[in-house]
């Protein structure tokens, strides 16, 4: 089991002390301690339960949707967990940076998302739902990418910092609202926002924050740790009402905006095929090493290059917590603040959630699992939890998830985004010919 210091940070545990020779079996007990707890949730006779056989999202449970995994030749539906659990919920008054949150990589790139331009849209996809429906699911980080376009600000998915009418999602504004709507109604939330910042517009991003009625929210950038120092609590985020954060990958914007330049507050895993090698965590170009102790947030980024619907549920099992595990060394032994994942719905059964709920059971509180935490009680002092176990993320009533079955259908899944990859790798070739010749 893993330990960590009174300040809150992991420390290592005794053996992981030991010589180089011990770094497999201490790699394997780290595997080991973050997937034991799939065995009190797979194995249940409850059919509301998780990996249950189901027909129709009424078959499942609060917080779990019906889908399948053909991805691992689980083609019947079964009962999947949908929705997460929010730590503070269960042990409060910890600074922002001792917990772990979910961030939804490119969370406007939804799937079957209205084509505003006119166009066909010629790009990737990374979600499958709402921006609203992600955060009542329990997401906390949103990465969104900014672009000029239409003399406006609107979120693409493109290439070569230009927004085109084949790349484009919508107006900016239009998903800040939605952000606005779920922090007016959840005042006790935090949310994260992370951007991949193509605005040239002077003051642009001030404006649409402002506009869509955020700016009240915004954490000051006075007031960020810049030296690696513990964040305030959350109860003392939420008493100022300090409950948006923004970082920005283009640095002038701190000068210009009070907007905090992402790396100067944060270390970050590389993204794409280099952040889901098995084994390996490096460090982002623009980042601090990863076990840098001069940013307080660590961003751990597990999505491969080419999103694919349908291989998501695989990448969200044994790999992720395998990679966890791998990044968590990396560091330092410091469990990541945030878990930007594709698809973040999609598993064989826990996934995402599960992975998050042993994240923060271990930081917070030194149990397998947050639910398995007591307020109030020493560390390493947990209750027993025999079935599945999930607190709600929202006031009833106002629950996310999905709310029918959603199930791939084997090969034609696989090839989802085929078109999107050919359209894009034959745009690209003849963007770079074209400018060869100017």
């Amino acid at each position: 089991m893993l330990a960590y210091s009174s300040e809150g940070g992991a420390a290592a545990h005794s053996t992981m002390k030991k010589k180089k020779t011990c770094t497999t079996a201490t790699l394997a007990i780290v595997r080991l301690f973050f997937l034991f707890p799939l065995f009190f949730f797979f194995f249940n006779g409850d059919s509301q339960l998780l990996e249950s056989p189901c027909s129709a999202a009424t078959d499942c449970g609060p917080g779990l949707y019906c889908g399948n995994c053909p991805a691992i030749g689980k083609d019947q539906p079964f009962c999947i967990r949908g929705q997460a659990t929010i730590p503070s919920s269960i042990i409060s008054g910890m600074p922002f940076n001792k917990y772990t949150w979910l961030v939804t990589h490119n969370a406007f790139s939804i799937v079957d998302a209205p084509l505003l331009t006119g166009a066909q849209r010629i790009t990737f996809y990374n979600q499958e739902d709402s921006v609203t429906n992600q955060l009542r699911n329990g997401v906390r980080g949103l990465m969104l990418d900014m672009y000029d376009f239409e003399n406006d600000i609107w979120l693409c998915h493109s290439f070569r910092g230009q927004c085109y009418n084949y790349t484009a999602f919508e107006p900016v504004i239009n998903t800040l609202r939605e952000v606005e709507a779920f922090l007016a109604q959840n005042p006790s939330e935090i949310i994260t926002i992370i951007i991949e910042d193509y605005v040239h517009t002077p003051k642009g991003l001030t404006r649409v924050f402002t506009d869509a009625g955020l700016d009240k929210y915004m954490y000051p950038l006075a007031k960020m740790p810049k030296k690696g120092e513990d964040w305030p609590t959350i109860n003392k985020m939420v008493q100022n009402n300090y409950r948006l954060l923004v970082f920005t990958s283009d640095s002038s914007k701190e000068a210009a905006e009070g907007i905090a330049y992402q790396w100067k507050y944060m270390v970050e895993n590389e993204s794409g095929d280099p952040g889901v090698v098995p084994g390996s965590c490096p460090n982002r170009k623009e980042s601090k090493a990863l076990n840098s102790r001069s940013a307080s947030l660590f961003m751990m980024n597990y999505f491969p290059t080419i999103p694919v619907q349908s291989e998501a549920c695989k990448e969200h099992s044994v790999p992720l917590a395998d990679m966890v595990a791998t990044c968590y060394k990396s560091a330092g032994n410091l469990i990541p603040n945030f878990l930007a994942v594709n698809f973040y719905m999609r598993s064989d059964g826990g996934g995402v959630f599960d992975v998050l709920d042993r994240m923060n059971g271990q930081r917070l509180c030194g149990c397998s699992t947050v639910s398995a935490c007591q307020a109030g009680e020493p560390f390493g002092k947990c209750k027993a939890i025999t079935v599945y176990n999930m607190t709600s993320t929202t006031t009833p009533g106002n629950s996310g998830s999905f709310s029918g079955s959603v199930q791939l259908t084997g090969d034609a899944s696989r090839l989802n985004n085929f078109p999107a990859i050919f359209a894009l790798l034959l745009l690209s070739f003849f963007v770079t010919f074209y400018t060869m010749l100017q």
